[in-house]
């Protein structure tokens, strides 16, 4: 772990990003390993940064670290569509670790949660095969136990994309 740790510091540190805060950059990509598959945006991952770690960060700041990790193939990003609008909406995201086995050793094997790490498989292998991989959200209205209309969003694991072909995949 503490090889790891350097190397990730001593990376982003002496190339081309000479990030000041390696500290700070390293604790954000363990909160990233402990949430792969999980809906957030960089005002929300701050805002969990500053209160777990006790540091401060600003949305900006998070926002250029993700871009490093993506830039480094760390990490990779799923943009959420709706199916009804089919359009795109750019907040909330999903992160997914290239590498399932640097994700692990960064989080010294303590996290092992089987239908996470799935959902990451799968993210990884759809890309290989191909796809173009979105997280798809469905709106939906529904009545209450008072009979009150409500709104609600459904999701879709997977919104995949080859040529004219699309798929819809929930991990399970």
């Amino acid at each position: 772990m503490i090889t790891l740790n350097f190397r990730v510091s001593r990376f982003f540190k002496r190339t081309r990003y000479k990030v000041q805060k390696n500290e700070s950059l390293s604790e954000l990509l363990d909160l990233l390993a402990s949430n792969i598959g999980c809906l957030t945006n960089p005002k929300k991952l701050a805002d969990s940064f500053n209160s777990i770690v006790k540091g401060k960060l600003t949305r900006d700041t998070v926002q250029k670290y993700l871009s490093y990790f993506e830039d480094a193939f760390l990490i990779e990003k799923a943009v959420r569509f709706d199916i009804k609008g089919k359009n795109y909406i750019n907040y909330p995201l999903k992160y997914y670790f290239s590498d399932l086995g640097l994700r692990n050793a960064r989080l010294n094997f303590r996290q092992i949660e089987k239908t996470h790490l799935m959902e990451n498989v799968v993210f990884n292998e759809l890309l290989i095969r191909g796809f173009n991989v979105d997280v798809g959200v469905v709106p939906v209205r529904r009545m209450d136990d008072e009979g009150n209309r409500t709104r609600a969003q459904l999701e879709i694991d997977f919104v995949c994309n080859k040529g004219s072909k699309r798929f819809y995949i929930q991990s399970a």
